[in-house]
């Protein structure tokens, strides 16, 4: 079975067929890497990866395959190819990518130093969302309650082995992650050997089993406590799953990972010099009602964290047990 895998990722790059260009000009400032780069998962993702001044990624649009290539000039327009039969639907989620459709109305970021010190420095931070209902759950759920090598490494593992290989002219061999029903076949052998447990495996398939109306029922919800009530009704899909999905696929401007190991910890610290539990996290960032994601972007970019107060964790490996 592992021979099966390891063929897959030899296939032959498949015919890209035309190349279609774009550029996107956005109206203010905007940083590519900021704003785009927070998709990759981890240095080895074979669904995204940054090759000198192009950043590369490998989708499953709904027409298909797409690979797109993003690179963006001096004056600040974002240079856009994209190849494979989703090519036309990759070039034109560009815009939304790059984050033009977010909208900071009504932030303040005056309202704590560090936030508006952060803002100021980080002018073209831009919350992007990718479209993708299904693959940013996915996502989610690999990155439940494990360290991020952790998920990065089954996430790396399972697009390489079931994925489909990107086309065009990737600077390395690309993947785009399964199709919904890829997810549902994949076999256990394979979950196990990804390093993923037996809880988010099992979330993951149960959730493709309802995967195209689980996704509608996302995309039909008009705010963020509607599409938390679609996709905490799945066994294994807590709040912070939800949060991770919705951050990720739509750009959610004031979701929160209620439940993380370190958030509350990090934006305490920022915020007030301490630590702080979810409660409290969620009271500092109160003032900031509708944008309390962009306020945690913010923080995150300031480089501002607590000391670390013991070695880091070294995950074990069960896999070959």
């Amino acid at each position: 079975m592992i021979s099966t895998a390891v063929t897959r990722t030899r296939d032959p790059r498949p015919d890209p067929g035309p190349r279609l260009e774009t550029a996107y000009r956005p109206r203010g400032a905007l940083s590519l890497g900021a704003t785009v780069g927070v998709f990759q998962r981890g240095p080895g993702d074979p669904a995204q990866t940054r090759d000198g001044a192009v950043l590369w990624r490998a989708t499953r649009t709904p027409l298909g395959v797409a690979t797109v290539a993003l690179r963006q000039q001096a004056d600040g327009a974002v240079r856009a190819a994209a190849w494979g039969p989703g090519r036309e639907w990759a070039i034109a989620q560009v815009p939304a990518l790059c984050g033009a459709e977010d909208d900071p109305t009504g932030f303040d970021p005056s309202l704590h130093p560090l936030i508006a010190d952060s803002h100021h420095r980080h002018p073209g931070l831009r919350l992007g969302r990718s479209d993708l209902v299904f693959d940013a759950l996915v996502q989610s759920i690999t990155e439940q309650k494990v360290t991020a090598i952790q998920a990065f490494a089954a996430w790396r593992g399972l697009v390489t082995w079931f994925g489909e290989r990107a086309p065009g002219p990737t600077p390395k061999p690309m993947f785009a992650p399964p199709s919904i029903d890829g997810w549902r076949r994949i076999p256990s052998w394979a979950w196990h050997r990804a390093g993923l447990e037996p809880p988010q495996s099992r979330t993951i398939v149960q959730a493709a089993r309802r995967g195209t109306s689980l996704v509608a029922a996302v995309e039909r919800a008009t705010d963020g406590p509607a599409r938390d009530a679609v996709l905490t009704s799945l066994p294994g899909i807590g709040p912070w799953t939800a949060a991770e999905t919705r951050i990720r696929a739509l750009g959610d401007p004031d979701a929160v990972s209620v439940g993380d190991f370190h958030l509350a910890h990090q934006v305490g610290y920022a915020l007030t010099g301490r630590r702080v539990e979810d409660d409290g996290m969620l009271e500092l960032l109160a003032p900031w009602a509708g944008q309390r994601q962009r306020a945690i972007r913010l923080i995150l970019a300031s480089g501002v964290s607590e000391p670390r107060r013991a070695p880091r964790l070294h995950p074990m490996d069960h896999r070959d047990r």
